[in-house]
């Protein structure tokens, strides 16, 4: 039976295949990850700290609160990490063709990483945009509150109040950060479980926990200067006079530089870090999960 198959399955399957399984993994993720998401957003948005916030909108707005834009959340996995994941490997494969079969120098992989993260940010980011504004839709005064309802309705809004090219505002930030994320995540990832496998003969359980951490740890590390910038131009509102306080993200950068030095950029670093890594450690380990279900089956 596995043969009649073959052919047809030489055809789209194996193409679209890492694209199908990025976009699974990074929504099964984000469904563990979105509260913590939630109160990572208000911390950044300056309400006080962890346990305040949770303890405040248990309070205030009750448990759903915390999955407020989860449909923004998993439409942006489903554009942007299918797009990401499916793009690396592609991008990963051609590059091991180009160099007979061998696995890949340390820049090549960063190489991919930067191009499928940048790839993967243009796709997603007006989900992105919708997520970002519904959660911080809730921090602001009744009267500035855009109250959109889901993903869809925050989409359409911003099209037909501000234009279609409106979806990629903050883009180029969103990009350039997507970039640096993915070059750490999905460099230090592959990187990390030849070490782990083939050096230290790790079996495949602790190999992809041990390699995912890693990458987590450097998908934050890497990503968090351009996330801090990216909330700041996303979330700026126009003062009485209608002057935006930021002209750009180099302006941006330039003046928390001034402010708070080098080290402001990595404000909430630990927050951060329990934020991007363990959404980095699910969709990996989800994305093995699925690539074992599919071999025993036969896909």
């Amino acid at each position: 039976m596995g043969d009649e198959k073959k052919p047809k399955s030489a055809g789209v399957w194996p193409t679209v295949k890492p694209f199908v399984n990025g976009g699974a993994s990074g929504m099964l993720a984000t469904c563990v990850i979105q509260p913590i998401d939630m109160i990572k957003v208000r911390i950044q948005l300056g309400q006080g700290s962890a346990a305040e916030v949770t303890r405040n909108m248990l309070k205030d707005e009750g448990v759903r609160a915390f999955y407020k834009g989860l449909s923004a959340g998993l439409l942006r996995q489903a554009t942007y990490t299918t797009a990401r994941l499916g793009s690396f490997k592609i991008l990963t494969n051609k590059a091991i063709e180009a160099n007979d079969g061998k696995p890949l120098p340390l820049y090549q992989k960063a190489l991919c990483g930067l191009t499928a993260g940048a790839i993967g940010a243009s796709v997603g980011s007006p989900a992105d945009l919708a997520l970002i504004r519904m959660q911080a839709d809730a921090t602001l005064p009744a009267a500035q509150r855009r109250n959109y309802t889901n993903a869809f309705h925050a989409l359409y809004r911003i099209v037909a109040d501000e234009g279609v090219l409106a979806l990629w505002k903050g883009a180029g930030p969103t990009v350039v950060r997507a970039m640096a994320l993915n070059m750490g995540m999905l460099a230090s990832y592959d990187q990390s479980v030849e070490l782990f496998k083939d050096s230290l003969g790790l079996g495949e359980g602790a190999t992809v926990l041990g390699a995912s951490t890693v990458s987590g740890f450097f998908a934050a590390a890497c990503s968090l200067p351009f996330d801090y910038v990216k909330t700041q131009i996303q979330k700026m509102q126009p003062n009485a006079e209608g002057k935006y306080p930021y002209t750009g993200s180099f302006d941006c950068a330039m003046k928390t530089l001034k402010a708070g030095g080098p080290l402001k950029f990595y404000t909430g670093f630990p927050v951060y870090c329990v934020r991007i890594a363990p959404h980095v450690m699910m969709t990996w380990i989800f994305l093995n999960q699925i690539q074992k279900v599919e071999k025993s089956v036969g896909l």
